[in-house]
């Protein structure tokens, strides 16, 4: 597990206490997941998990440690979650300053097969800079969709 290499020599917003809000001068803001109650993994994708080399729980402890871990209650070792700040045109207008509103990376994967890097991203885990009125949650019934297109 490292540092997301996307963001490596661009400028990080440290925000120190999670606030939302206009940013400048940043391609990312530092955040931190806000925790969940009660955690526990739905369902799980064993040819994702060979592919990051995350080994599957044989035990309710090693379930509840890697529900843990993929929730964003706890980081992985390594971890500096991130969210990025991004602008765009949205409907043919420019929206201005836009970015991660539920998103957030936790860092790169070495993939096990091609050595390649992918990105491990918590979605829904929270407030970011960019949450607007929200509060950076998802639903269930977009998470699934998300999940299964």
């Amino acid at each position: 597990f490292v540092n997301s290499v996307k963001a490596s020599g661009l400028p990080i917003d440290p925000n120190p206490q999670n606030t939302k809000g206009p940013r400048r001068g940043v391609f990312f803001s530092k955040v931190a997941p806000t925790p969940l109650k009660n955690v526990r993994l739905a369902v799980r994708s064993s040819p994702c998990f060979q592919w990051v080399g995350l080994k599957q729980p044989n035990s309710e402890e090693e379930e509840e440690e890697l529900a843990g871990l993929l929730s964003g209650n706890v980081l992985f070792s390594g971890s500096d979650p991130l969210s990025q700040c991004y602008c765009g045109h949205q409907f043919g207008v420019f929206a201005g300053q836009l970015g991660d509103g539920r998103a957030i990376s936790l860092g790169d994967v070495k993939t096990t097969t091609d050595s390649g890097l992918v990105d491990l991203q918590l979605k829904g885990a929270g407030l970011t800079p960019y949450s607007r009125r929200a509060d950076g949650r998802a639903v269930m019934r977009s998470s699934i969709r998300e999940f299964l297109c």
